[in-house]
């Protein structure tokens, strides 16, 4: 039986394809030539190995660890129209390391550690309605796992890779949200965690991760029984967000040895190139990613390896002459 939980009112519609396009759900100030990353009000947590994603005009950044180090349940949710953060309804489950998406105008956390040892993971799936503010738990995922990838296409959710037991995974898994239920996909070629995935001219793309850093990609049709190889990121990174910016995917963010990673990628599927794009303005690993037409958002996230805290959103206007 679904757990039905919390209650606070919200509005929004869902991020298909369709929605990473849409210019008309909030007033964006967006320049012909943007140089740089900017600033955005700041959130009312500092948090790190966050998930986000964005329904209608709000981004919702979900879970993740506060400076005690605690695992936390707290969902806050961005306006966009009014650069304002308010708090809504907390998860019922509290993860760090969660896999966010947005779809058919509900938000969905799946899996993740459930404290800070690294060590318990959840196969739970977390639902969202933001006219209600109430949370369901829907079936969870035959393979338990925390720092996966988590997108939306045709209908269904992908649960993409991941860790369990120290071990990374290929995995990939299907969620019907009509049925309740979820279904094995063709695994990745490459075993890893901490990536992030996006979609884009209907296609899933895999990007980076760990075991050790990885600069892979690696794409997925539905109709496929496979998953294809296309040209590799120009910077190795895990613990990194990708978004999709009118039907190119973004990817910003990560850590490594050295520190925190500033350099941000765009690929163009149609050319299989990749394009350097401005570096971040706060270099972040376990941050939240979120895009409304041309413009990406970095939300959260530590500005140094390890246990580090940021409030911090900022943005970047992708340049029109990469869009065409």
């Amino acid at each position: 039986m679904l757990a039905l939980l919390g209650a606070v009112a919200a509005c929004g519609g869902g991020e298909s394809e369709a929605d990473q396009r849409d210019d008309t759900t909030a007033d964006l100030k967006i320049g012909a030539a943007p140089q740089r990353w900017g600033s955005l009000a700041p959130a009312t947590l500092r948090r790190t190995e966050v998930g986000a994603a964005r329904i209608g005009r709000f981004i919702y950044v979900v879970g993740g660890f506060l400076p005690s180090t605690e695992t936390t349940s707290a969902v806050e949710r961005y306006d966009i129209r009014r650069d304002r953060w308010r708090r809504v309804a907390p998860m019922p489950v509290a993860v760090n390391h969660p896999a966010v998406a947005a779809h058919g105008g509900y938000l969905y956390v799946f899996g993740g550690y459930t404290d800070s040892s690294f060590a318990p993971v959840t196969g739970a799936l977390q639902r969202f309605e933001p006219r209600s503010g109430a949370w369901t738990q829907l079936a969870n995922a035959p393979r338990p796992r925390a720092a996966a990838a988590l997108v939306a296409l045709r209908g269904r959710l992908y649960a993409i890779g991941g860790v369990a037991g120290e071990q990374q995974l290929d995995v990939v898994e299907s969620f019907d949200p009509s049925s309740n239920s979820w279904s094995p996909e063709a695994s990745m070629d490459v075993a890893r965690e901490h990536l992030a995935a996006t979609v884009a001219g209907g296609r899933i793309y895999a990007f980076g991760g760990r075991s050790p850093n990885l600069a892979t990609v690696e794409s997925f049709h539905p109709d496929a029984a496979q998953w294809r190889r296309e040209p590799s990121l120009r910077k190795e990174r895990s613990g990194i967000a990708a978004v999709t910016v009118r039907g190119k995917p973004v990817v910003f963010g990560g850590e490594e040895e050295a520190g925190t990673i500033r350099p941000v990628e765009l690929f163009d599927p149609d050319q299989r190139r990749w394009h350097r794009l401005p570096g971040m303005r706060t270099s972040r690993h376990g941050l939240g990613g979120a895009s409304l037409a041309r413009r990406v958002y970095a939300l959260q996230g530590g500005p140094q390896p390890g246990f580090a805290f940021s409030s911090r959103i900022e943005f970047l206007d992708v340049p029109s002459r990469l869009l065409r």
